[in-house]
């Protein structure tokens, strides 16, 4: 018996009330698995540090399932174990599996020379051309060679980063390679994921990331960076307060190459066109599960692209797609019930981890049963809160219909009629409109369901909405803005809302609070509540060209058209419609000049207010399309 189990033990018996917090799980991973501690040689000569939980059952050959990381395979010694025992992983133990987590090259006790989003190399030629498949590949080769009972299969799972280094994993090529679960991946930086959408810089993100993460780690360590010491904890005003982006370039100083890079590069160029992994994901020959959150406020984009880019690029790849009602990494905890104040009526990530993750694996890597009856979309419809086994996606009978924007505040499926029409507010940089009503330090994981009604009250937030529904409106597939605006300025952001506005009497049922006991009985007032479907930026300056971007000329109306991510909701009969439209979405997003000029070289006093007009009549028509299905 190990030291641990006996000191496990030993408190049990001596501290009863201590009984809790060592529980049987717990000790049942101390009992029945071994951890090592490996260095993997690379090709190029570099190794990369792993940890290796391993099976004492030696009656039969395991699977590995493998995590690389940039954030630690922590705890560091082979007498301290990850607390799997508080996850839905100790299933996966108690099946045998061989359990990996891997430093990525150049991070933590890994060798090497870490680099952000590494690009992938599709022509190596020789030993010292790297990229993270490369890594992959000779991890995986070492795994199946050097651990004893080991079943010559492996698979590759991952959230965030990890889920970027479990695409690049897809393109390894290594036949021992079965199953890859890339969940909510990085996936493009400067088209949707994390850090811009559409080019604007999530700053707040951005920053709280980098003054930590993005600290150079000279020589491998177990000691983590220490974080940036902000002088409030309320964003809104640190990031007012600190003013243009220059001024936050000098507090991140100058050893953060990834922050110098953004800065850099503030068009789509050739350097972010390397780190878009999309496009090399053809002949992809693992089975592949893409899974996100349709309220996943970093890597929302990442989940849907993965999927699409697969599907459009690599035939006949076994490639299927899960998204749910969550926000980043919720499908990967024990409550799935809610978020924020909106209730999904039964807890969506254990369903996902007993209905589809687990089998997913079991079948590709352990040969468990028949091949799981996993759908191509298994697609979560918020408003209904019903799963749904799609053959595509989107639904073959999915229609875009555009709804347009009307005078009065008025959102109809009919185009406006009638001449000179337009909807106006002042957008002043210094008072920017904050993308949540609360007070806080971190960004909120809420926000993407948030109510909207302290936006919908402020003078520089154009409000839209139906009347109450007849029937239900069901929407699966992206939403497109198609907008005609004019600025006083030469350059203006846009931020669109798709939201869902509840009756007035409406109460959550508290008997579902009950059956979901994780699920609060709420006091906030969801009559009236303004449900954030959906929300999205356009930086206008690249309305048509992100390589090129061009100035708005003074007020001349001018299509401004973008994409905004996928999604799965029913607005129930009774609910009404919504669309808001402002031009500052603070402090997630910087905050735009409205002047035409390089935003993170611009200084403060650039900034100017200006006023946006969104048109709305026969000429010139602004709408959203909404992907209707029946």
């Amino acid at each position: 018996m190990s030291r641990q189990l006996w000191l496990a033990l030993a408190i049990l018996l001596l501290f009863p009330a201590f009984a809790k917090a060592i529980n049987e799980d717990s000790l049942w991973v101390y009992e029945h698995y071994t951890k090592k501690e490996v260095y993997i040689p690379m090709r190029d000569g570099k190794r990369l540090f792993a940890s290796v939980y391993l099976p004492k059952d030696n009656s039969e050959k395991h699977p590995v399932l493998m995590t690389r990381t940039p954030y630690s395979c922590a705890p560091y010694g082979e007498d301290k174990f990850k607390p799997f025992w508080n996850s839905y992983v100790l299933q996966y133990m108690k099946e045998g599996y061989i359990m990996v987590i891997e430093d990525v090259r150049g991070r933590w006790m890994s060798e090497g020379t870490f680099m952000d989003v590494r690009p992938f190399n599709p022509n190596k030629k020789g030993k010292n051309d790297i990229d993270e498949a490369s890594d992959t590949y000779d991890t995986i080769d070492w795994l199946v060679k050097n651990l004893a009972n080991n079943n010559g299969k492996v698979g590759v799972f991952g959230i965030s980063y990890p889920g970027f280094y479990s695409t690049m994993a897809a393109l390894s090529g290594h036949p021992a390679l079965k199953a890859v679960s890339p969940q909510a991946p990085v996936t493009d930086w400067f088209q949707g994921d994390d850090f811009h959408h559409n080019g604007a810089f999530f700053v707040m993100d951005g920053f709280s990331f980098y003054t930590s993460f993005g600290k150079p780690r000279p020589q491998p360590t177990t000691v983590g960076p220490t974080d940036f010491d902000y002088y409030t904890h309320d964003n809104y005003k640190f990031y007012l307060e600190t003013g243009s982006l220059k001024n936050l370039a000098h507090l991140m100083g100058d050893s953060i190459a990834f922050w110098k890079d953004l800065y850099a590069h503030p068009n789509l160029d050739e350097w972010w066109k390397a780190r878009n992994i999309r496009t090399h994901l053809k002949n992809v020959q693992p089975a592949m599960l893409e899974v996100g959150g349709v309220f996943d406020a970093e890597d929302c984009f990442g989940a849907w692209n993965t999927y699409k880019a697969i599907e459009k690029q690599s035939t006949g790849t076994n490639n299927r797609i899960v998204m749910g009602p969550w926000y980043h990494g919720q499908w990967a905890s024990k409550d799935g019930t809610h978020l924020g104040n909106v209730r999904f009526d039964s807890n969506t990530s254990e369903w996902y981890q007993q209905n589809v993750e687990i089998p997913f694996f079991d079948y590709y890597l352990k040969g468990k049963g028949a091949e799981p009856k996993i759908a191509e979309a298994t697609i979560f419809f918020t408003g209904e809160n019903q799963w749904k086994q799609l053959p595509q996606w989107p639904p073959a009978d999915m229609q875009a219909k555009p709804i347009f924007l009307q005078a009065n505040g008025r959102l109809a499926f009919n185009k406006p009629a009638g001449a000179n029409s337009f909807s106006e507010y002042v957008s002043d940089p210094a008072k920017p409109v904050p993308y949540t009503e609360d007070v806080h330090f971190s960004r909120t994981i809420n926000y993407m369901t948030d109510d909207q009604r302290f936006a919908a009250r402020r003078p520089d937030v154009l409000v839209f909405e139906t009347d109450p529904l007849t029937a239900d409106v069901t929407l699966a597939g992206p939403l497109l803005a198609d907008l005609v605006v004019s600025t006083t300025g030469t350059d203006a952001d846009l931020v669109v809302k798709l939201i869902d506005v509840f009756p007035d009497d409406f109460k959550y049922e508290e008997s579902a609070a009950s059956e979901h006991r994780r699920v609060p009985s709420s006091t906030y007032p969801m009559g009236g509540y303004q449900m954030l479907v959906r929300g999205e930026i356009m930086r206008g300056k690249f309305r048509n060209s992100f390589e090129k971007p061009e100035p708005f000329e003074p007020g001349k109306p001018t299509p401004v058209k973008f994409s905004m991510p996928d999604v799965a909701h029913t607005f129930k009969k009774g609910h009404r419609i919504m669309v808001q439209v402002q031009s500052s979405w603070f402090p997630l997003v910087d905050r735009n000049p409205q002047k035409f000029t390089n935003i993170y070289t611009c200084d403060d006093k650039d900034f100017q207010k200006a006023t946006i007009r969104i048109y709305h009549d026969a000429e010139h028509a602004s709408s959203v399309q909404l992907p209707v299905v029946k």
